[in-house]
């Protein structure tokens, strides 16, 4: 059983199946990140997947297993272990990342040739992406009616139990963890392990105190930054430790508890998780997205020239602009942002300072512990407007107002700006209308105009729109 990004034990389809087909199962780890270049996974990411395969290996130990841990090439470490196990047969959940699918598909004939039977097997997803297609079986380019079509395809089958092996397989020359060097060598780390529990239980355990405290208010609450409004299940999604069909359940059933007059609505939050689908299903049909423009017009859209510097001082929130500045301090400290937080900050680096999309999502890639191509991709084209159902090229999030609309106490801009944490409400939100408070508090003026950076990313978009 080759474990990827699905680092459970419960509702794995690709476990239960190697389980119940065989009386013997060796339960591994390859680690190959160069062969999923050019996104091999960020610093962020690597340091969730090194604790989520500790608690992964604690689980299986319970069991009296030993996940093996190995190194190199996919296939000839596979062929190494396949000839010291006896193996007959090799399971995996599938991967929907063009790399993987283009790596996926060499392993399976290869060692299909062999003579070593190959499953992949769907696990991560409601639906696999080219189950939901238009009328015309085509692939949907706008979310909302590829919504209505996958939420008459969710699953009504329970989730799995954990699957456990008749008999697990052990073999010598196991790796530690260690030798993976998964983890930074800086103190960035310290704050996310302060904000994160990463494995099976953590998620759980995340699950559970949405449904109790932020489920009955999501459709409001989701907006608000300053508090705990969402599920921030993202992560353990990412590395497939809660499915989407458990969560699913898991909310239907507690809704069923509930005095129908009492009820919370679900829907929001599972259009959220339709947006992710969404995201998996466009990076499937559109592999090249990664790093192209969706909208093929906006190939001759003319950035600005890069400027290191702005760059820079957006990646350590020293822009001056408040909201922004805080985001993205939220980011370099937790490795997550609030989803509306991520618009904005995506926003002022596409529009205001007009970089280029992909310096974002590179960031983003490296610092975020829910890096997830599909959805990474899909949320920075939409801000920037060339992607999929992308945001109108007029949409310019303004973050003053934005923050007095969704931070209005100023709660989550005090918290990440220690520096303002004293300032008048009147000035928390725009702190360059006070030089004084600016020289005494530290706090940068504002790297630009926010109304002039407008006006002249729509004249450039208005240009794009007219040739």
């Amino acid at each position: 059983m080759l474990f990827r990004r699905d680092l459970r034990l419960a509702d794995h389809p690709a476990l239960a199946a190697a389980c119940t087909a065989h009386a013997r199962v060796l339960p591994v780890y390859l680690h190959a990140p160069h062969e999923e270049a050019p996104w091999e996974p960020g610093a962020a990411s690597r340091w969730w997947l090194h604790r989520s395969l500790e608690t992964l290996r604690e689980r299986l130990s319970a069991q009296g297993a030993v996940l093996h841990v190995a190194r190199g090439d996919d296939l000839p470490t596979l062929r190494a272990l396949i000839a010291a196990s006896g193996a007959s047969a090799v399971y995996w959940s599938r991967r929907y990342e063009p790399a993987a699918i283009a790596q996926d598909t060499a392993l399976k004939t290869a060692l299909r040739a062999d003579g070593v039977a190959v499953h992949s097997v769907p696990g991560n997803l409601w639906c696999e992406p080219w189950q939901v297609a238009t009328a015309e079986g085509q692939p949907y380019r706008v979310f909302t009616p590829y919504w209505r079509k996958l939420r008459t395809q969710l699953p009504v089958e329970p989730p799995l139990p954990a699957a456990r092996a008749r008999e697990w397989l052990l073999l010598p020359d196991n790796l530690p963890l260690e030798a993976l060097q998964l983890l930074p060598r800086i103190a960035w780390a310290g704050g996310l392990a302060e904000c994160w529990r990463p494995g099976e239980a953590g998620a759980q355990e995340l699950l559970e105190v949405f449904a109790d405290d932020a489920l009955a208010g999501y459709a409001d609450g989701r907006d608000l930054p300053a508090r705990h409004g969402t599920s921030r299940l993202s992560p353990h999604l990412h590395f497939g430790e809660i499915t989407p069909r458990q969560i699913l359940h898991a909310l239907q059933a507690r809704v069923e508890r509930i005095d129908a007059r009492r009820r919370p609505d679900i829907e929001p939050y599972l259009r959220e998780l339709g947006w992710r689908e969404f995201a998996h299903h466009l990076l499937y049909h559109f592999p090249g997205t990664p790093g192209e423009n969706f909208n093929p017009r906006f190939d001759a859209f003319r950035w600005a020239d890069d400027d290191r510097a702005a760059l820079h001082r957006w990646q350590r929130g020293r822009t001056g602009i408040p909201l922004v500045d805080a985001g993205m301090r939220e980011l370099w400290h937790t490795g997550w942002m609030h989803n509306r937080v991520r618009m904005i900050v995506a926003s002022f680096l596409t529009k205001n300072l007009r970089q280029h999309w992909l310096h974002g999502a590179r960031w983003f890639w490296d610092t975020l512990v829910d890096a997830d191509l599909a959805s990474n991709t899909l949320g920075w084209q939409w801000v920037a407007g060339c992607g999929a159902d992308a945001a109108p090229y007029f949409r310019v999030f303004n973050p003053v107002t934005q923050a007095a609309k969704f931070d209005a106490e100023g709660s989550y801009l005090k918290r990440w700006l220690p520096e303002l944490a004293q300032a008048p409400r009147e000035l928390l939100q725009q702190p360059w209308k006070d030089s004084g408070l600016l020289a005494r508090s530290g706090y940068p003026a504002p790297m630009l105009d926010l109304a002039q950076s407008r006006q002249q990313a729509l004249a450039a978009y208005q240009t794009l729109r007219t040739q």
